[in-house]
Order: C-alpha cells, then structure tokens, then sequence
C-alpha cells in the first residue's frame, strides 16, 4: 500500500493525465516538471531519440488540439510558448523516463505508470458499474411490471374480502325443521 505522499503524488499525476485523440497522455511540460528536467531537455531527447518514440508513444497536438486544451484550463496562453506541446502515452512517459537517465525521473516513472493503471482501473470500475446500474433498472422494469400484475390480484381479493357478505335469503312462508321436532 502506498504511503500518504505517495498517494498524493498518484493524485497530482493523476490529474494531469488528459485525454487527447482517445489516449491517456500526459503533456511535455507535466513531464519535465515531473521528472525535474526542463522541457527543452525532455524535447531534446525525444529528437535525439526519435526511434524511441513512435506515434502510439508521444505525439505533438495541433493548433486546433493547443486551442482547445486552451479552453479547457481558461488561459489565455503558455507562458508565450512558440512550439507545440508533445503528449505523452503511458509507454512514452516510461521511454521517456529511460532517456532522460535522472534519478528523479527514474524514480517518478514509476509513479507515472502507477498513475496510468490507476486510472485504467477507476475508468473500468465506472464502466461496469454503469453495466450494472444498467441490468438493474432493466430488471426493476421487468420486476415492475410482474410486481404491477400481482398487486392487480391481490387488490382484488382484498375487495372481495372487504365485501359484505351476501345475505341468505329468506324463503317465503313458515317452515318448520320437522328432524329437530321429536
């Protein structure tokens, strides 16, 4: 089990993971800052070490894809920043980590990943509790109405008992029980 500051590390890597073109990434300038480093050295590396780095691995967003992250954090700028960010996939976080060679990147790199299934699985936990709440409003339906029908029938035979009985009737005339006479 984690200790107290290392959950608190997961949390903060946890929510600098984002989403970009369906993939859990983490940008350059998370990295560098998880890693100690700069953003020109975690940039140069990925140069220098292009083969390292394929697409599934880390990738440089668009304008449109900058713009929109943008948006998403309400500021106007990066601190000015002229070249597009490079995102990160969870390998590419660990490549990464292989290339920068600094202890403390060797070191977060393992927080990285922890915060990557971390959040697989919290991800997986809400899709089959989703299933779940799914199967179960479908089956309260079902149960709903089979539970309507019988409440039908038993309200029926509530009304029936609650009836006052039909009153015998009387025949017309004296008549006597002539068994009961002697």
């Amino acid at each position: 089990m984690p200790s107290p500051t290392q959950a608190d590390d997961l949390a903060v890597i946890a929510q600098r993971i984002l989403v970009v073109r369906g993939q859990r990434v983490l940008l350059d300038t998370d990295l560098a800052q998880l890693y100690g480093v700069t953003i020109k050295r975690v940039n140069q590396q990925v140069r220098r070490n292009r083969e390292r780095f394929p697409q599934d691995f880390a990738f440089q967003l668009t304008e449109a894809e900058t713009a929109n992250l943008r948006m998403q954090f309400a500021s106007s700028s990066w601190g000015g920043r002229r070249a597009p960010h490079l995102a990160f996939t969870e390998h590419g976080a660990l490549m990464a980590a292989n290339v920068l060679r600094s202890p403390r990147a060797v070191e977060m790199s393992v927080y990285v990943v922890r915060a990557f299934v971390k959040l697989r699985e919290v991800l997986a936990s809400n899709a089959d509790l989703a299933r779940k709440l799914e199967e179960l409003e479908k089956s309260v339906t079902a149960l709903d109405a089979k539970t309507r029908k019988q409440f039908e029938e038993v309200y029926r035979a509530i009304r029936a008992l609650m009836a006052p009985p039909a009153a015998k009737s009387r025949p017309i005339g004296f008549t006597a029980d002539l068994s009961k006479s002697r």
